[in-house]
């Protein structure tokens, strides 16, 4: 991103062929797939991911409860995309994400949304309080504005 970055952080994602419709552009389906993985990446960095099919932490184990998107701009052919995204809320169990999937420059949003996931407790899969561990890592990405209305 050549803009400078006011909060959260932002990950680049390829965009593979497949990831294609007939028109030759990114797929509505697979907008949500590449913010996971944005999002998973971020924190994997962070020692907060699955290993030989286990948690590596309590936190891990969690669900998206909610997703909204709005799309602007097509995301045209294959190449590497950024997904910029940010905690605007950091409740005892949820955590409430906002996002924009962009540009490698920033300058043009292909789409933005929210996102919302909760952490559950693997025995009962009722939701458990995120872990300080957690709470201190969320901190450095909580923040920012909402998404804007940017026109097409």
């Amino acid at each position: 991103m050549t803009t400078a970055l006011t909060h959260g952080d932002v990950v680049h994602i390829p965009v593979h062929f497949d990831d294609l419709d007939a028109m030759g552009m990114l797929h509505n389906s697979r907008y949500a797939v590449l913010v996971e993985r944005a999002v998973s990446l971020w924190w994997a960095e962070r020692g907060v991911s699955f290993s030989g099919g286990r948690p590596t932490t309590p936190d891990a184990f969690n669900v998206v409860r909610e997703y909204g998107i709005t799309f602007h701009r097509p995301v045209l052919g294959t190449g590497d995309i950024i997904v910029h995204f940010w905690l605007a809320k950091l409740g005892t169990t949820s955590a409430e994400y906002r996002f924009r999937v962009t540009s490698t420059d920033g300058a043009t949003v292909h789409a933005e949304g929210r996102r919302v996931n909760v952490r559950l407790n693997p025995a009962t899969m009722r939701p458990e309080p995120w872990t300080d561990h957690a709470r201190t890592i969320a901190a450095t990405i909580l923040g920012g504005p909402a998404p804007t209305d940017h026109q097409s």
